[in-house]
């Protein structure tokens, strides 16, 4: 894509602090570290977010993951775990709309990184949740 910033680190345009390239997949240091080691693994086919994914690609993108989080961590012995974050579209606050896995290193409990759920969680009925999954499992089975 001509104005993908992505697409632009792929092709060398843009520098960037590769950590891992293959044929189909390009991972680099996330400029903005939110901790020491965050890592963004693109595919380097231009795809907008995951809903574009097809089983090939999905599977391509997340067979690299754990080679590139087990470098980290051995990279980075003081890890204590791993974020694995993926934004899709707006709303959920996708900024690059190049699909992107982040790999977020957690150091300690009072590291700058927190994933709020939300204090407002809606309870559902036991019939609500089988409504629910029965409509999702429908549209898995197509």
């Amino acid at each position: 894509m001509e104005n993908c910033i992505f697409c632009k680190i792929i092709a060398g345009d843009i520098p960037s602090y590769k950590v891992y390239e293959d044929q189909d997949i390009y991972a680099f240091l996330d400029i903005t570290q939110v901790t020491k080691g965050h890592t963004l693994v693109i595919p380097k086919q231009h795809v907008t977010d995951i809903f574009e994914y097809d089983e090939t690609l999905a599977a391509t993108v997340f067979s690299r993951i754990p080679k590139i989080a087990r470098a980290l961590e051995k990279a980075l012995p003081d890890i204590q775990g791993l974020n694995l974050v993926n934004n899709n579209k707006e709303l959920a606050y996708q900024s690059v709309f190049h699909s992107h896995v982040h790999l977020i290193p957690r150091y300690h409990k009072e590291d700058d990184f927190s994933m709020h759920f939300g204090s407002h969680m809606e309870d559902y009925t036991e019939k609500e949740l089988t409504t629910l999954a029965a409509k999702i499992h429908e549209q898995v089975a197509k």
